[in-house]
């Protein structure tokens, strides 16, 4: 019987941090919805991207932390970070390299579209906020990354992924 945290075995804490990631997932979506609700869908999107503008840096600097990357460390330090947000834990998700100053990022299955297609309702429209928290996530961790959106929901996206990014570093 578990009785504290120091308790947990290896696998028992790694579910444990999923469902942490899941937690978090569905705050996020549930605070949404009541702003959405009350006031509507582009008030709830514009208020979702202010406190993602703030969440994704935090999220950055804490991970940079976390793996003892440095500041400016280029698409290397990027890779290795998004492997280490909360979405990672929960959703599939794949980084390609084309070249060497470039990082491709695709959300292969997203837990919240996926909900929506189960429920067959039309794909959540997170482009907006994706722009926001991409581009300042890797910034964060790179001052010289830009950002660029490949697809992303509300915008029409491959049956292969849900949204894409290109990072890249220098000349493309």
């Amino acid at each position: 019987m578990l009785k504290s945290k120091d308790d947990l075995t290896r696998e028992q804490a790694l579910a444990l941090l999923e469902d942490f990631a899941v937690r978090w997932l569905a705050h996020d979506g549930l605070w949404f919805q009541a702003i959405e609700q009350v006031r509507g869908i582009d008030e709830a999107v514009e208020l979702d991207i202010k406190a993602w503008r703030t969440f994704t840096v935090l999220e950055a600097k804490r991970i940079m932390k976390f793996l003892g990357l440095p500041k400016d460390g280029g698409l290397d330090a990027l890779e290795r970070a998004l492997k280490f947000r909360l979405y990672a834990f929960i959703n599939v998700q794949e980084c390609f390299r084309p070249n060497d100053h470039t990082l491709i990022f695709q959300m292969k299955d997203c837990r919240v579209q996926s909900k929506r297609k189960q429920k067959n309702m039309p794909d959540h429209p997170c482009k907006p906020v994706g722009e926001v928290e991409y581009s300042l996530f890797a910034s964060t961790i790179d001052s010289r990354i830009k950002t660029i959106c490949i697809a992303c929901p509300p915008d029409p996206h491959p049956e292969e992924f849900y949204c894409g990014w290109k990072f890249t570093l220098g000349d493309e």
